[in-house]
């Protein structure tokens, strides 16, 4: 493998195409496409500056590095990446990528980012600013995690999360296959017209929760004062270990809970209504 090290580029494209390269302490100023259709690639401790340094790129790895602001769009159309140790302050990152793993990587301005990506595995990650974050996107595996940002996990398939706070109103909206251990989730409206969403061991914070959903389960779970009107039109098996402040028109399965404030079955419940509402003992 080749070594460039303590050296400066810009422009564009200036390692275009290159094969089996490693960059240690330098720096990629302002331009396009630093790194572009590049393969087994290694950076490490690298400022990127330009716009665009990883597009079509295969099998590379980022350790100790920065993205500053101007390194928009720094990771898109690329596949097997792994990321370590690394601040990220330039937005829309990771677009249509195959195979990601980031572990100690902060972004600040995560708005609009892993859009379209697949095989996604983070480990002590932080984002803010994270708005419409997880666009489309699948097979995604998170543990140690904190997140804020709105409209979150938007039309994602096979995610599983452990021990994460979750800042978001409208998240998990039309998933499939999404499991929570553990988390804390805090925001308006979550989980609407999700199928197969599972919460374990979860808090969950914020108005009208949990409706228009499909094969919905919760585990031990536990509702602040806020979560109100939950579960209208939901298919519903939940175990929910605090007070519920109020269920509206759950459409079927199975509510229990250690008390519920207002329970509203009016002419608007959708068949076959048969939801059972338990209090626990």
């Amino acid at each position: 493998m080749e070594k460039i090290s303590n050296c400066e580029f810009g422009g564009e494209r200036p390692l275009f195409g290159t094969h089996g390269l490693s960059l240690e302490n330098v720096t990629i100023h302002a331009g396009e496409s630093a790194l572009k259709a590049c393969r087994d690639i290694e950076a490490r401790e690298v400022r990127f500056e330009g716009k665009y340094p990883f597009w079509h790129t295969d099998t590379f790895s980022v350790e100790n590095c920065i993205f500053t602001p101007g390194a928009r769009a720094a990771l898109w159309y690329s596949k097997n990446c792994r990321m370590t140790n690394t601040l990220v302050e330039a937005p829309k990152m990771f677009r249509e990528m195959d195979g990601i793993h980031a572990e100690r990587v902060r972004i600040p301005d995560a708005q609009e980012t892993f859009w379209h990506c697949r095989n996604v595995r983070l480990r002590d990650v932080e984002l803010a600013n994270a708005d419409y974050l997880f666009m489309h996107s699948s097979d995604i595996d998170i543990r140690k995690y904190r997140q804020d940002g709105n409209y979150s996990f938007q039309y994602c398939r096979n995610v599983e999360i452990h021990d994460a706070v979750i800042n978001s109103k409208d998240a998990f909206w039309n998933t499939e296959n999404v499991t929570v251990y553990d988390s804390e989730l805090n925001g308006e409206y979550l989980g609407w017209h999700s199928r197969g969403l599972r919460l374990v061991r979860c808090r969950i914070s914020g108005t009208q929760p949990l409706c228009y959903t499909h094969g919905l389960v919760l585990e031990n779970c536990t509702f602040a004062e806020d979560c109100d009107l939950a579960f209208e039109d939901s298919e519903v098996d939940a175990t929910i270990l605090s007070a519920v402040t109020s269920v509206k028109n759950p459409r079927t399965g199975r509510i229990a809970a250690k008390s519920f404030g207002e329970i509203i079955l009016n002419d608007d419940i959708q068949a076959p209504a048969d939801c059972k509402i338990i209090t626990l003992d």
